[in-house]
Formats: C-alpha cells, structure tokens, sequence
C-alpha cells in the first residue's frame, strides 16, 4: 500500500443506523481498512437489527459501542472518548431518523450524542424509501446540515428494498470511497466555490405547453461531476431534467430562465468560478395564458415572445465578477465564428462551442468541444461526456491559475 494513500492511520468513526442497506457497512470497513484507516463502529438500536455488532467487530477488529446507557463504557466517559478519537465521523446508511437528530441538535442516543460532542468533519451517506427522501422534511434538514458543514455521500437512485424505484438508495461502497479519498486528498479545485447551469429551461405557453430545448443537461451534471471530483465546492443549478444529483453537488432546481437567472445572482457571492453550461431558453411567451389554450380549426395561434435576461452576460459584468467565467456555445454551422464571437461581446475567459444538430450532442452520452480563450484553443474529441468533462475541468483549472497567479 502507498504511503501516500490519504487514509492511511486515519480514524474513521463509523455509524450505522436502521436501514436494511446497513449490510453494505461490512464491506465498507473492510475496505476502509484496506486503505490503511483505523476504523471504530457505533450503531444505533435500529442498526442492530439489520447487522449484529459481532459482524462489525469481526470486520473492524475493534469493540463496537451500541448502548449509550453502558455503565462500564459511560463510566469511563465512553461517548467523549470516541468523540475525540475520530478523524472523521462517517454515517452510513444514514436514516431520515439520523438525520432529523442531527439537524435538531438531538443527543437521545450513542450516534447523537457523539456527533454533537466531537468536533471532527461529518459525512452522511442517506438511505431510505424515495418518499421519505423527497419529503419536504427531510430535504430541509438535510439543508440545515449542508449549512452546517456536513457533507453528503448521495443517494444514489435505482431500485429499492421497498420494490419502488428512485432517489434513495446508499451510495455504492467504491463511490463512498472516492469521494472520501477526494476529501482527504484535495483535488487542484479544494476550496474553490463553482457555479455551474445546466439542462434546458421550459418557458410557459399555458398551464400545459411550453417552449423548451433538446438539451439533456448530461454535460452540465457531468461537469458537476467533474468539478467536485476535482475538490470544488459545487453549486448546481439545473433546468428540468430527470438525471441523478452527482455526489457532493448542491444542486438548485429551476424551471425558467428568469428563475435561472435569479438563483444564478443569489449564489454568486464569492463565487471563483462560473460554468453556464445550460441551454437557456433566448425567448419566452410574453403573456403567458392562465388557462389552457383550446384549438380553433380555423384559427392559427400566434404568441408575442419576449428576451429572456441574459445570464452569461450578467455574470461577466456583475459586481464581484467571479474570476473565470466560462460559457458554452452550441451551433449548428460555423462553430469556430460564432464562438470567438460569443467570447468577445460576453467578456468571457473560456468559451466551449459543440456542434449540434443530426444526432449530434443533445441527449447524447458522448461529445466533442471546440475551446476557446484569449490566445488559446483547443480541441477535445469525441468521448463519454464524463471524459470530455474532466478534460475540461483540467484545462478550465490551468486557465484559472493562470489568471490568478498574474
């Protein structure tokens, strides 16, 4: 095993609560310990049910704490103990129940109660029926959680125990572990806050039809991807689209491109970096119908649009201007002009241009970019957008060293 590894000797303190994912915890310390970290397990009574304590200990090699009420564990201040010995506290699974106690402040149990003594990183990986995970609820005091520096491993989204399907299911154990490594081992963005738009913008016709794009937003989530890979603070606001929230993304839900906009200018402060990958709709109906439209045989319908606000543009030249803007050009003929041209009147400091069009780029899992700066250009061929991403990523985080160390 490499020195270098990032786990290697850390204390990794690991909760497990009362979700039938918690089987995946074994494999989870076992790995853990592979890559040289020192892993400790307290469960909760629900926990217990699913996995004994005499399996994570087996794995672990170390006692498993369960009972806050133990008076030989608590004599010696047990809770405390454990506490201060982790590196980082790890939850996984972790259940809306966990997570309500954690966003409450509660201490009822071992978990809680340690959780709110330590004073190490915490990451939650949240597994739960899909239901419970969407509700109003729990989504605020996972908010509550984000604000407070708890970071978050998933879900994931697929098939359930439940025999559902959708957003909930604990992040499998080889993504904890990247993302993990990714934490331990800042990437060449740590600590660098990232804005990035994606997916198309619906404008409404009438309570039912709208104006829209092609776009999928799988190069913006893919760069979302990308980014917090990288070790970036990653703020994701996307169009309507049915994709997965890539792990570690805060992700903002619109569905205009006024409402895009106004989320844009809310996050912007102190933003180091803005990636507006989304096809944002350049018009929208004027005046919107309250009601359903009805057809007239003999009637055409004719709709008055309206500018929609420019988003790029009002990012390049707002107050505290992030320091790299990087917009995205999708064409249909001569890429190279319009996207220089593009580059120039917006103020950008990076523009990537695609070819659209015949099958190409919207709703596809591969792309090709033209890239653009002052000077520069470079070209990267057709791949998974994920590859294309990170190649991105790359150039986009030498662009903005670059800049910065003027």
């Amino acid at each position: 095993m490499s020195e270098n590894n990032a786990l290697q000797n850390k204390h990794i303190l690991l909760g497990v609560t009362g979700s039938i994912a918690a089987y995946k915890a074994a494999d989870l310390v076992r790995r853990l310990k592979e890559l040289g970290a020192e892993v400790r397990v307290m469960m909760s009574q629900g926990g217990t049910q699913f996995i004994t304590p005499l399996t994570m200990q087996t794995v672990s090699g170390n006692p498993v704490s369960v009972n806050f009420f133990d008076a030989d564990e608590e004599a010696a201040m047990g809770h405390i103990k454990l506490a201060r010995w982790a590196d980082w506290i790890l939850i996984a699974p972790a259940t809306a129940d966990c997570l309500a106690k954690l966003a409450h402040g509660h201490a009822d149990d071992l978990i809680s109660t340690v959780c709110l003594a330590s004073e190490a990183p915490i990451m939650v990986a949240p597994a739960m029926n899909n239901k419970m995970w969407s509700h109003i609820a729990t989504q605020h005091n996972c908010q509550l959680l984000k604000q407070r520096g708890v970071e978050f491993i998933g879900p994931e989204s697929g098939d359930q125990a439940c025999g559902e399907q959708g957003e909930g299911r604990l992040m499998a154990v080889d993504n904890m572990l990247t993302f993990l490594l990714a934490k331990l081992q800042p990437g060449p963005m740590a600590g660098k806050k990232v804005i990035i738009t994606a997916g198309p913008t619906h404008e409404p016709i009438d309570p039912v039809r709208f104006i829209a794009n092609r776009s999928s937003g799988k190069m913006g989530f893919a760069l979302a991807q990308a980014s917090v890979d990288a070790g970036a603070d990653v703020t994701l606001i996307s169009g309507p689209v049915t994709m997965s929230t890539p792990t570690g993304v805060n992700r903002v839900n619109v569905e205009t491109a006024q409402q895009m906009y106004d989320a844009v200018m809310q996050h912007l402060t102190q933003t180091n970096i803005f990636i507006g990958c989304a096809a944002v709709a350049d018009y929208r109906p004027a005046t919107p119908a309250k009601t359903k439209l009805k057809k007239s045989a003999d009637v055409d319908l004719s709709l008055q649009l309206e500018l929609n606000p420019d988003i790029i543009s009002a990012v390049a030249n707002a107050d505290g201007r992030p320091d790299l803007v990087v917009g995205f050009a999708a064409e249909t003929d001569d890429v190279e002009h319009y996207a220089q041209q593009k580059l120039q009147q917006k103020r950008l400091d990076i523009i990537a241009a695609n070819r659209v069009g015949d099958g190409l780029a919207f709703s596809q899992d591969n792309n090709a970019l033209e890239v653009f700066w002052e000077s520069g250009h470079k070209s990267l061929t057709n791949a998974p957008k994920l590859d294309i991403a990170r190649e991105l990523i790359t150039l986009i985080t030498e662009r903005y060293h670059a800049k910065n160390s003027i």
